[in-house]
């Protein structure tokens, strides 16, 4: 099993090259049970980074503690050569961090479109301000035509497939514009098909 952390931005935005993340000696103990230890990795803007592992080998943990779901016993992360080991997961994610869990994460009962709208809608343009209806609009069908699912934005999200439910859920991710994202199992339930076409995007 894997998971992969990818910087690669999303086509609407050019890839800042001073991007990166770092992550030094993160260690994580519950009880008497070491789950993560000294684990050390780099990406920077452009690369995609893949951790191997069978279950239970700590990835989903480590992950937790980059993204500030879970606190870190050791170590410290850096995005941009700022320490952000102490700040909440909302702090990290304005600086760029991403993450996509294996589990679904979609409102089953919305529609692709609206599902993609939910996330646009709460972000903010260079001024601090929400974004504009026509901003939203074109972020939006771009997203649809990135993932190739343009012709589903008004199917409702359970009735969707394991493929076509990771692509939505890949473009909520992207519609937060993020330089990091955090890509737990992400073929977890989806179609050998639909894997490579995955496999591409990201």
């Amino acid at each position: 099993m894997s998971t992969v952390l990818a910087a690669a931005p999303p086509a609407n935005r050019p890839a800042d090259t001073r991007s990166r993340l770092e992550v030094m000696g993160l260690q994580k103990r519950y009880g008497s049970r070491q789950v993560v230890t000294d684990v050390h990795l780099a990406v920077g803007a452009g690369e995609v980074v893949g951790l191997l592992g069978p279950n239970g080998a700590g990835k989903t943990t480590t992950f937790y503690m980059v993204v500030g779901l879970v606190r870190a016993d050791a170590g410290e992360i850096h995005i941009d050569g700022q320490a952000v080991q102490h700040q909440p997961i909302h702090q990290r994610a304005r600086l760029g961090l991403s993450y996509l869990p294996q589990e679904a994460s979609i409102f089953r009962k919305l529609s692709v479109e609206e599902n993609i709208r939910a996330v646009l809608e709460l972000q903010l343009d260079a001024r601090g301000k929400p974004l504009s209806a026509a901003a939203i609009q074109q972020q939006l069908d771009g997203l649809l035509a990135d993932l190739s699912i343009d012709k589903l934005r008004d199917s409702p999200a359970l009735a969707l497939s394991g493929g076509e439910r990771r692509r939505v859920e890949i473009a909520r991710a992207l519609a937060t514009q993020p330089r990091f994202i955090l890509l737990d199992e992400p073929f977890a339930g989806v179609d050998p098909i639909a894997v490579i076409e995955i496999q591409r995007i990201i």
